[in-house]
């Protein structure tokens, strides 16, 4: 299921990641053969430490392209239709509740490449994610994490 939902996207998502490579493909590439045309201009390349860290920028950046490039092309992106607001599931938005502490928080449920927990986007792989896919509201999980088990409460689902 993991390599499954790893090729599946929310619309904002896969915008991100066009986004992204726009940028890496444009911008950056732009200002990393800069670097490397300054650093060439210094002479000799063999003990050159900003050569060589342009070329490291330029591998990085090229393997970022490629990798970008492979998920956009294997994409699937999910419609409004596919979002189930009965169940959590891949595009949901999800409001929780610990249950010890009564904080709520918002996240919407996206796919390993979409996770960024800094923005609320949890993973469906994540230990919470695996625990409240397929529930309904109302419900209550138990989640194990490295820092300690959670109970949290499902307060509403939407998309």
């Amino acid at each position: 299921m993991a390599e499954e939902n790893s090729k599946v996207f929310t619309s904002e998502g896969f915008q991100r990641l066009q986004d992204e490579l726009s940028y890496l493909k444009t911008t950056k590439t732009a200002e990393i053969t800069e670097r490397l045309a300054e650093a060439r201009a210094q002479g000799d390349l063999s003990e050159n430490s900003e050569y060589d860290d342009a070329k490291e920028a330029q591998a990085k950046n090229e393997a970022r392209i490629k990798e970008i490039e492979s998920l956009l092309r294997d994409a699937v992106v999910l419609s409004d239709d596919d979002i189930s607001k009965t169940n959590v599931s891949l595009g949901s938005t999800v409001l929780l509740r610990d249950e010890e502490t009564k904080e709520e928080v918002e996240y919407s449920i996206v796919n390993a490449n979409e996770e960024d927990i800094f923005e609320n986007r949890l993973s469906v792989d994540s230990p919470v994610g695996k625990a409240i896919v397929g529930k309904k509201k109302g419900a209550t999980v138990t989640v194990t994490t490295p820092a300690g088990a959670f109970k949290y409460k499902i307060v509403k689902i939407g998309k």
